[in-house]
C-alpha cells in the first residue's frame, strides 16, 4: 500500500477551494476533494494523547508523532491509489508547525477572497434556501437579520473569523515558505496560469489535460445536511462573474481592508494575488 505525496488546501471559505480541488482532480495522478475526515482525526487523536488525558500517561513521547504519522499515511493510502493527495480543511493554516513535523515536504495552498465578498456569497446562499434554517447559525437571534448573520460569521471561533485568523497566523508564521496564497479572482480569471504556478510550487510536472470549460464537482448530500444547498457546487465553466453585492453598503464597508495578504512584507509566504488593493466594486 503506497503512501501518496501529501499537500494541503486551506484558507478562507467561499474563496475557490472546491473549484481548485475540482480542477486538480482532473489530473489522474491527483486526489483532491472538499474537506475530509483527516483533520478531525488528527485533532482528536492529538487531544487524546496530550497532557491532561489518561492516555497521555500511558504513552512515550516518541509514540505521539509515530502514531499521527501512521494515521495520516493510512488515511491517505486507503482513500485513493493516486500518487498525490491534496487534503482540504480550513484548520490546516492553524497547524503549520504540526504539518512541518508530520509531513516536512508538504505545501499548503490557501485560497483567499476579500472578506466582504465572502460574506456576500454566504448571504446569497442563505437567501436561496428560505425554507431551511442552516446550521451555520446556532440561534434564531444569530440568523435574524443580515447584520446578525454576518457578525456571527465574523467571530474568531466561527466560519469566517476562524479561517481569517488561522490564515493570518500561517501567513506571518515561521513556516510561511510552505504556504502559497491564491486569490479567487486571479484563479477564476486566469485558471491555467494559476494552476501552472501551483504545479511549480508543489514540484509536479504540468498536466496538459485540464479542461476549464468542463469542471465537475458537487457535494449535494453534505450541503443538504448542513442546510445550505449549493455550498460546494462548482459551475462547469471557470470564469469570473462581477456582480453587485446584496449586503447593505455600511455592512460591506465594515469588512473592507481585511486583505492583509496583499502586502507580504514581513511574511515568507508565496503569493498569487494582486499586491495592491483594487477599487471596491459598486455596492447596491
Amino acid at each position: 500500500m503506497a503512501t501518496p505525496t501529501l499537500h494541503f488546501i486551506s484558507g478562507l471559505p467561499r474563496s475557490g477551494s472546491t473549484l481548485l480541488a475540482a480542477l486538480l482532480r482532473q489530473n489522474p495522478r491527483f486526489h483532491a476533494a472538499m474537506s475530509s475526515a483527516l483533520a478531525p482525526l488528527v485533532t482528536a487523536n492529538l487531544d487524546i494523547m496530550s497532557s491532561g488525558s489518561e492516555v497521555s500517561l500511558l504513552l512515550e513521547e516518541a509514540q505521539r508523532p509515530a502514531i499521527l504519522r501512521a494515521l495520516v499515511d493510512t488515511f491517505c493510502a486507503t482513500t485513493t491509489d493516486r500518487e498525490v493527495f491534496f487534503d482540504t480543511n480550513r484548520v490546516w493554516c492553524a497547524k503549520m508547525a504540526l504539518l512541518d513535523r508530520l509531513s516536512p515536504g508538504s505545501k499548503v495552498i490557501a485560497c483567499v477572497r476579500d472578506v466582504p465578498w465572502i460574506m456576500d456569497s454566504i448571504e446569497r446562499l442563505f437567501r436561496k434556501n428560505p425554507y431551511e434554517n442552516t446550521r451555520l447559525w446556532t440561534t434564531a437571534q444569530e440568523r435574524a437579520t443580515v447584520y446578525s448573520r454576518v457578525e456571527a460569521l465574523a467571530h474568531h471561533n466561527r466560519l469566517v473569523g476562524y479561517s481569517w485568523t488561522a490564515l493570518k497566523e500561517a501567513f506571518y508564521g515561521e513556516h510561511g515558505e510552505k504556504l502559497i496564497i491564491v486569490d479567487y479572482e486571479v484563479l477564476t480569471r486566469a485558471p491555467e496560469k494559476t494552476l501552472k504556478l501551483l504545479y511549480r510550487f508543489v514540484g509536479e510536472p504540468w498536466f496538459e489535460g485540464h479542461d476549464f470549460d468542463n469542471v465537475e464537482y458537487n457535494a449535494q448530500k453534505f450541503d443538504q445536511a448542513l442546510g445550505l444547498s449549493g455550498l460546494h457546487q462548482v459551475r462547469p465553466k471557470v470564469k469570473f462573474e462581477p456582480r453587485k453585492t446584496v449586503l447593505p453598503p455600511d455592512l460591506f464597508r465594515k469588512y473592507e481592508g481585511m486583505d492583509f495578504w496583499r502586502d507580504n512584507a514581513g511574511s515568507r509566504a508565496n503569493l498569487i494575488a494582486p499586491k495592491k488593493k483594487v477599487a471596491a466594486p459598486s455596492v447596491a
